[in-house]
């Protein structure tokens, strides 16, 4: 379960840089708004899954 959450996590960090970029490239301030809150998205669920890794060690 924590290697499907881990990889979760990298999809959608990825995918928000690609809309992010995207978005600043045709001038789209939502697009861009929405790649940067996905990307926050992932890196929140990745930092929980560290935590969740420290305390099973």
């Amino acid at each position: 379960m924590s290697g499907e959450e881990k990889s979760k996590a990298k999809t959608e960090q990825a995918k928000g840089k690609v809309k992010e970029v995207a978005g600043r490239t045709v001038g789209n301030e939502s697009m861009e708004a929405e790649g940067r809150a996905e990307q926050a998205k992932g890196d929140a669920r990745q930092a929980k899954e560290k935590i969740k890794d420290t305390f099973k060690h």
